[in-house]
C-alpha cells in the first residue's frame, strides 16, 4: 500500500467509528504473557502494526500467535519460549522501543534476554538508561556489544527498591514486567499510574502477582514463584478516541467514537468543553460535536496521569489553530513535541514556538533550551500543503489540518500513523472524508 494520501480537506467529518484496545496497553500485555506457564487470551486488540511487530517479536522467541484481527481475539501460547538471535530481532522491531520490555521475562524464562539498538518516535529524549539501572538493581547484568545489549541473570533476580525523578510510563512497565517474579518485595516510588499501567497491573494479578499501589505513586509488588495464562479484555484507546475528537473539532464535524469511555478521558473532555466543543456520553461511547460559533482559546499544560496527556495535545493544537484569540500550550512531559508545528505554518496556521515555560509552572524543561512552549492565534484559515509526517501523533494531527484545510493537500509517511491507528482510512471514509490512497 502506498505511503502518501491525497486528502481533498475543507468538509466537516460527519458520521461513526470504532476504537478498540489501547495501543499502549496491548503491546505490554502482549509482552506479559512470556511470564506465564500457559496460554493466554486478549480481546479488544486492534489491527495495528504495533501488535504484528510484537507478535513476531514472540514468535521469534517460541511464543505461538494465534491472532482473529476481525473478532479482535489474540491467543499466545508461550510454552515452547527460547532464546532469539538479536538479529533477527532487530530486522524484525525496525524502529520499535518494545523489545527492551522483554527483557524481564526473558531473564526469568531462559536466564537471558538480547536487545538490539531501538529506535522509536523522535519527540523527545527517551533513553534506556532507566530500563537498563531498573534491570541491574534486581541483578542482571548488562554487557553492551556492537549488535545490541545482552543481558544474564547468574544469581536470578531479586526485588528492590527504586525511586523514579521522573513517572516514565516505560520504566513503570519495565519493572513491573520485571519484579512480578522477582524473589523478595519491590517497591517503586514516583511510579506512573496512567490507565494503562492500571490495566497491565490487572493483567499481572489475573496471571497470580501480588501488587498494591498506593495513593502517593508507590507501588509494591512481592514476587511470585510462578504465574498462569490470562485472559483479559483490553480497554479502549484513549488517544486515538481524543484524535477523532479533535477531527471533529477542527472540521466543525460530529463524530460518535464507539468504544470511548468517559473516566479515562476526563481531563481531556474537561478541555474540549472549554474550548467550546460538545460531547454526549452513552454506554457504548461519546460523541464529540462542534456545536457552531466561536471556539475559545484556552491556556493548557500537558502532564503525566491524571492531567492532560501529551499524547492529546497535538492533535487539540491544530483544533486550536481554529479558536477564536490567544491560546498557550506548555508541553512538560517531552521536550520536542512541537516539532510538527512547522507543517502547521506552512498550511497558515500562526504559531510561535517558545524556549520559557509560558502559561503554567516550571517544569524540567525550563532551563534546557528546549523548545517546549507554543501559542497559537486564531482562527486562521488552513490552506493545502504537502507534508511529510514526523511521528505518529504529530502525523494524525497532520492529517487532520488536511482534512480542515481548504484544497488538496499530500500526506507522506502514513504508514507510520498505522503503527497505532486500526484502519483510519477505512474510519475516514465513513466519516464522509474525500481522499485517495493508490
Amino acid at each position: 500500500m502506498t505511503d502518501l494520501l491525497s486528502v481533498n480537506g475543507g468538509s466537516p467529518l460527519h458520521g461513526s467509528i470504532t476504537v478498540r484496545g489501547a495501543k499502549n496497553f496491548v503491546s505490554k500485555a502482549m509482552v506479559a504473557s512470556l511470564l506465564g506457564t500457559g496460554p493466554s487470551e486478549l480481546r479488544n486488540v486492534p489491527q495495528i502494526r504495533d501488535v504484528d511487530v510484537v507478535s513476531g517479536l514472540l514468535e521469534l522467541h517460541g511464543v505461538t500467535v494465534d491472532y482473529d484481527p476481525v473478532a479482535g481475539v489474540l491467543k499466545l501460547d508461550p510454552s515452547n519460549v527460547e532464546s532469539a538471535h538479536v538479529a533477527d530481532i532487530d530486522a524484525h522491531a525496525g524502529s520499535s522501543r518494545i523489545p527492551i520490555l522483554f527483557c524481564g521475562p526473558l531473564l526469568h524464562r531462559l536466564g537471558e534476554a538480547f536487545i538490539p539498538d531501538l529506535g522509536g518516535c523522535r519527540i523527545g529524549d527517551r533513553p534506556i538508561n532507566y530500563h537498563l539501572d531498573i534491570l541491574r538493581q534486581f541483578g542482571a547484568q548488562v554487557d553492551k556489544r556492537a549488535q545490541g545489549i545482552h543481558l544474564t541473570a547468574p544469581n536470578g533476580l531479586h526485588g528492590t527498591k527504586i525511586s523514579l525523578p521522573y513517572p516514565s510510563v516505560g520504566a513503570t512497565e519495565q519493572l513491573l514486567l520485571t519484579a512480578v517474579r522477582a524473589h523478595g518485595v519491590t517497591e517503586l516510588a514516583g511510579a506512573a499510574i496512567e490507565p494503562e499501567i492500571m490495566d497491565l497491573i490487572n493483567v499481572l494479578q489475573k496471571m497470580g502477582a501480588i501488587i498494591s499501589v498506593d495513593t502517593d505513586r508507590v507501588i509494591r509488588i512481592e514476587g511470585v514463584d510462578e504465574l498462569t495464562g490470562y485472559r483479559h479484555t483490553a480497554l479502549g484507546d484513549r488517544i486515538e478516541a481524543a484524535s477523532w475528537a479533535s477531527a471533529a473539532l477542527a472540521t466543525g464535524g460530529d463524530i460518535y467514537v464507539k468504544g470511548a469511555t468517559q473516566p479515562e478521558m476526563t481531563a481531556f473532555l474537561n478541555t474540549f468543553r472549554k474550548v467550546g466543543g460538545q460531547f454526549e456520553v452513552d454506554d457504548d461511547g461519546i460523541r464529540f460535536f462542534h456545536p457552531g460559533g466561536d471556539l475559545s482559546s484556552i491556556v493548557l499544560e500537558t502532564d503525566v496521569h491524571p492531567g492532560f496527556m501529551t499524547d492529546w495535545q497535538q492533535p487539540l493544537v491544530v483544533a486550536l489553530t481554529q479558536a477564536k484569540g490567544l491560546s498557550i500550550v506548555h508541553e512538560t512531559v517531552y521536550e520536542n513535541r512541537f516539532g510538527f508545528t512547522d507543517a502547521l505554518r506552512g498550511m497558515g496556521a500562526t504559531i510561535q514556538v517558545y524556549k520559557e515555560c509560558l502559561g503554567g509552572r516550571p517544569c524540567r524543561f525550563g532551563q534546557r533550551n528546549f523548545l517546549h512552549s507554543a501559542v497559537i492565534s486564531g482562527p486562521t484559515k488552513l490552506t493545502a500543503a504537502d507534508i511529510e509526517v514526523p511521528d505518529l501523533r504529530g502525523g494524525f494531527s497532520h492529517l487532520i489540518a488536511a482534512l480542515a484545510a481548504e484544497g488538496r493537500s499530500t500526506v507522506r509517511g502514513i504508514t507510520l500513523i498505522d503503527r497505532g491507528y486500526e484502519a483510519f482510512t477505512e474510519k475516514l471514509t465513513a466519516l464522509g472524508a474525500s481522499f485517495d490512497r493508490d
